[in-house]
């Protein structure tokens, strides 16, 4: 039987020539196909060949002096070495083919046994060994450079969802090493117990999941925004096991919450101006009469209904102007100011509050001024609507208010949180809705006519908040670096 493998090289590493020759002969001797064959008599020199990849296939000998065989198959695993080695021995030694296989060998020939037939089966098992082994792992590493360079989290686990194997993007997302994940479950991360019930109750009944939104909690607790994938897969051994994807949309979550907001507050905008001009034209007219009635009555009871009809009057005009102020873009005397500042003018202003409820107050911002484009009065009066809000959801005596400002990278980030009654979860993202509020004679304009003031000064602004615990509202500004306007 031919093989097409012409010109293949061969190397014999063999310290006797005799046996060199003797085996070199029964190569040749294959019918229809030519080969390089070349001998190497020293351990060193085959080691060197190694190195420089020289031959297509190599026969070693178990003894070649001091050294072995098997101490050749260990440097090539050592150098990565991908070509096949076929071990030849004097006689046949059943340990020793076992070593030999594990260590890589394709094939353990004993000399005394050879044959063109039995030559010819072994080279032409070897080289398409060779050839199946490139591409195997030629894929191998071409899989892997995907799953290494991904920047979506990608892990294997099992079926209790513990990692087996994860890439490096799981620390850009969560902030623990791949040491210290594959040492982890899923389930850690996830922080509601239904996500968890389903996320099992999936993989009870062999079922993936795919694009599956999930909050996944990061090492310093922030909440990542992800889409999880996960698929039932085999390996050579026929055992099931996980592959997953996570792919991080928490900041495409908060821009489609912060364009919702925007649209949410136009159409507000826009419903309250139509309203302003319908409601003022009628309460105009109702206006000049009662002034005309007025001054032709002069029954007290008449006239004491009639004060009643103007100052209701005056009542909605003011509620259409306030409602007019918080639907729209005001004008700002923009200066540049260090954020340090409006901060303490926030603080002084709404002292009198902490000290009647005996609110514990926790300040902290650097000493370098973090200057913004601001207009200083209108951001005091947007902080201090969240501030006050926050004292008044704090019980007496057990409150605490942390103010706390870093610089991130070109950001100023202001954080405010309080310890009080918290906001339930459906209710977060209404907040800054005109005329919702929580308060009892509260009229739902506050957070809204902070909103308005803060995308202004170009801030974005993120609450986070537990019910019976608290809230948290994390503010951030561009720093100022050029000269003031």
């Amino acid at each position: 039987m031919n093989i097409p493998y012409n010109n293949s090289r061969i190397l014999i590493i063999d310290d006797d020539e005799d046996d060199f020759i003797i085996t070199s002969d029964y190569i040749r001797a294959i019918q229809g196909n030519k080969f390089v064959i070349d001998w190497c008599n020293t351990y060193s020199a085959a080691v060197k060949h190694l190195q420089n990849s020289d031959y297509d296939l190599y026969f070693v000998d178990y003894r070649l002096g001091a050294k072995s065989g098997v101490d050749f198959l260990k440097e090539a695993i050592s150098l990565q070495f991908e070509e096949p080695i076929i071990l030849l021995t004097g006689q046949g030694n059943y340990d020793v083919d076992i070593q030999a296989m594990k260590l890589g060998a394709v094939d353990y020939l004993v000399k005394t046994d050879l044959t063109t037939e039995k030559l010819e089966r072994s080279i032409r098992y070897a080289l398409d060994h060779a050839v199946t082994l490139k591409a195997l792992r030629t894929n191998e590493r071409k899989y892997r450079s995907i799953f290494e360079n991904s920047k979506d989290v990608v892990f294997m686990a099992d079926f209790t969802l513990d990692f087996k194997d994860v890439n490096a993007a799981v620390f850009q997302l969560l902030g623990y090493t791949r040491d210290e994940v594959v040492r982890m479950n899923l389930c850690e991360f996830i922080g509601k117990e239904q996500h968890k019930q389903i996320l099992q109750y999936a993989l009870l009944h062999d079922k993936g999941l795919n694009d599956w939104e999930v909050a996944l909690t990061a090492r310093n607790g922030e909440q990542k925004q992800c889409v999880l994938t996960i698929t039932i897969e085999e390996n050579c051994k026929g055992e099931s096991y996980l592959q997953g994807i996570i792919h991080d949309i928490t900041n495409l979550k908060k821009e489609e919450a912060e364009k919702l907001q925007a649209e949410k507050l136009a159409a507000a905008g826009r419903l309250v101006r139509t309203l302003a001009h319908e409601v003022r034209n009628p309460l105009n007219n109702i206006t000049l009469s009662v002034e005309q009635i007025s001054q032709l009555i002069s029954d007290e009871q008449q006239v004491f209904y009639l004060d009643i009809i103007q100052r209701n009057g005056r009542r909605i005009n003011s509620l259409i102007t306030e409602l007019l102020n918080t639907s729209g873009p005001a004008e700002h005397n923009f200066s540049k100011v260090a954020l340090q500042q409006i901060v303490d003018d926030v603080v002084d202003a709404s002292i009198d509050r902490q000290t009647l409820k005996h609110i514990k107050l926790q300040l902290d911002y650097p000493e370098v001024p973090l200057e913004i484009m601001a207009d200083r009065e209108k951001l005091k009066l947007a902080l201090l609507n969240i501030v006050i809000n926050a004292i008044e959801s704090m019980a007496e005596h057990k409150g605490q208010l942390v103010m706390q400002l870093v610089q991130a990278g070109q950001k100023a980030v202001l954080t405010i949180s309080d310890n009080g009654c918290g906001i339930s979860e459906e209710n977060v993202p209404r907040l800054f809705e005109p005329y919702f509020t929580q308060k009892r004679n509260g009229v739902g304009l506050g957070l809204t006519f902070t909103l308005n003031i803060l995308q202004s000064h170009q801030a974005k602004i993120d609450v986070s908040s537990v019910l019976g615990q608290g809230t948290t509202f994390v503010i951030s500004f561009p720093i100022e670096t050029g000269g003031s306007q």
